[in-house]
């Protein structure tokens, strides 16, 4: 079945699928048709869908889909690289971070809280739900189908439930035209079997930019991983009921309609798309909340939550003069700073429950075993031991994500003395909270050493220098030469020399349910008597790198929430006797 990707539905194709039939005839509208004037009502906002939909609406509101649009970190990255590619990137980001804000023409350079609400929903409801073909690889671009809440929505189903609901909607108090009373809906619901599949995500999830190089590269791994042999999808991972595991799923109501839950044993595919990814937006922006719109985006910024505003100790402390400051105008009232304070405390909340997913995500994909002695350990000699890090995730490498040199994997292991005292390290950080490597800030100034023994499963990209010798880079962007030749389409096919001219990516990452070991050599100077000594081990994980925080311009609050929502993995301390 195709239909229009270009507009709305048009009547007879909505009463066809209102009532079920199959005798749907293809539309094909004006491409060129212009968008409906309110374009609000042609991409329903996801809070439209939350009164039937609420268990998805909570789950959905803490995502890292719906986080797409709203993420700081996201803005300062794409106005970095347009920056470098002199504006010649375009829209290309914008078009998987905020699909609708793309499909209704908003410029690049808008400002957050100049969008549309549905633009700052990133991923929305009717970014997947909206879509009634199967596009493949289309490197970033799937297009949305346009009209108001009434048209019909993709699901994987028929929608028995919902089929129950017109055919009452008198007694369900729903209504699927403006003539009528009740509650808003969609009038129908059109089969789309690609929702269930993985092929659905390359879209967004394998990703190549100017040069030919790839940003997004989850597709590719997975392809020919043994999840994908033995026919395991994305979506069993990542929306079943244990996150990061192909366990089945969660069961649960379609919907709940004026209270009546409908087809209650159904699949239940959990919204809150497990991963590793997290929020380090102003806790009144993000998660989505039903009653943040009451303040402007502009006010939550200025909103100081770490200080305590709206908290009773914090309130109490100002009515008694114990405590004096000058609120921001939109601030001065002590109800509206108490209101607001409940949705950062929510919001809080499902930060936390985030973290929980993540933790569940991580642990369940990744093993840490060890230490393994070379020899008997003895005073006055070098100590040598490894660790081995497994990659128990069937479907991609460990770490996988965006972007390649941003996400974070490392082991922290430090040796503790007889006397309790740390003796040694490897996976420390500097003084922003960056690993001791090449591009530490703290190792380039001289302020620290840098790491040898450094066990980092971090990706880099690799460019040639003007002297013709390579380097790592924070970018697939060559900045000694001149960035621009590298941003633009390279003069050869890049099948020539498989990979873009004087642009690489290294891949350090462990493959689907591979391993390696973690090499560490203690100098004898540290293991100067006998007695009973300790190694304490951590898997670090951090979305992104501190330095290139720096490089796109972050503000130190972007920084500071990056390293307070960082997780330690698989911590634990063996005891061990020196002779």
């Amino acid at each position: 079945m195709i239909l229009s990707t270009q507009a709305a539905f048009s009547p007879a194709v909505f009463a066809a699928l209102v009532v079920g039939t199959n005798q749907l005839v293809a539309v094909m509208p004006n491409p060129h048709a212009p968008l409906p004037k309110n374009t609000a009502t042609g991409y329903p906002s996801a809070t439209l869908c939350r009164p039937c939909h609420t268990q998805i609406y909570d789950e959905w509101r803490m995502s890292s889909h719906a986080y797409a649009s709203i993420s700081p970190m996201f803005h300062k990255f794409e106005q970095k690289i347009n920056d470098l590619a002199q504006g010649t990137v375009g829209t290309f980001c914008l078009r998987c971070h905020a699909t609708v804000g793309t499909s209704i023409g908003e410029p690049r350079e808008l400002a957050l809280w100049e969008r549309r609400p549905v633009s700052r929903e990133g991923v929305t409801c009717v970014t997947c739900h909206r879509v009634d073909e199967e596009y493949g690889r289309v490197n970033g671009e799937r297009r949305i189908v346009s009209g108001d809440l009434f048209q019909p929505m993709g699901g994987t189903s028929d929608a028995p439930g919902l089929q129950l609901v017109l055919t009452n909607k008198a007694f369900y108090k729903v209504r699927t035209t403006p003539d009528e009373r009740g509650k808003d809906m969609h009038g129908g619901v059109f089969k789309m079997p690609q929702l269930a599949k993985s092929e659905f995500c390359v879209g967004c999830h394998q990703v190549a930019v100017q040069p030919g190089i790839k940003l997004e590269v989850v597709w590719e791994q997975f392809r020919d991983s043994p999840a994908a042999r033995r026919g395991t999808t994305c979506q069993d991972c990542h929306m079943g009921k244990n996150p990061g595991v192909a366990g089945g799923y969660d069961t649960g109501p379609a919907a709940i309609v004026d209270g009546r839950a409908l087809n209650a044993g159904r699949k239940h595919a959990n919204h809150s798309f497990a991963g590793p990814g997290y929020s380090i937006a102003h806790p009144g922006i993000f998660p989505h909340h039903p009653d943040a719109g009451n303040y402007p985006m502009q006010a939550w910024l200025k909103f100081d939550y770490r200080a305590g505003w709206g908290a009773p100790e914090f309130e109490g402390k100002v009515s008694s003069g114990k405590v004096k400051v000058t609120f921001p105008k939109e601030w001065e009232s002590d109800i509206d700073r108490e209101e607001a304070r409940k949705i950062v405390d929510e919001n809080l909340a499902k930060l936390r429950d985030k973290m929980n997913l993540r933790r569940r995500v991580m642990e369940a994909g990744s093993k840490v075993e060890g230490p393994f002695f070379h020899g008997e350990p003895r005073a006055g000699k070098s100590l040598r031991f490894d660790y081995k890090v497994t990659n128990l995730n069937p479907g991609h490498n460990l770490p996988s994500g965006s972007l390649g040199a941003q996400p974070e994997l490392w082991l922290d292991v430090a040796l503790l003395g007889p006397d309790g005292k740390n003796l040694w390290e490897s996976g420390y950080v500097d003084g922003h909270g960056d690993m001791a490597d090449l591009h530490s800030l703290d190792v380039a100034a001289g302020k620290i050493k840098r790491d040898p023994q450094l066990f980092n499963l971090q990706s880099k990209f690799l460019t040639t220098n003007v002297k013709g010798t390579d380097r790592e880079m924070y970018l697939p962007i060559n900045l000694d030469v001149d960035q621009l030749p590298f941003i633009r389409p390279a003069g050869q096919p890049v099948s020539v020399l498989n990979h873009p001219p004087f642009i690489r990516m290294e891949q350090r990452s462990l493959p689907p349910l591979g391993s390696r070991l973690a090499n560490y050599s203690v100098p004898a100077s540290f293991v100067k008597q006998p007695g009973t000594y300790r190694l304490a081990v951590r898997m670090r994980s951090r979305a992104e790198p501190i330095y290139f925080m720096k490089f796109v311009g972050a503000t130190r609050e972007m920084e500071q929430a990056m390293n307070e929502w960082m997780l330690d993995l698989h911590p634990y301390t063996v005891e061990f006797e020196v002779k």
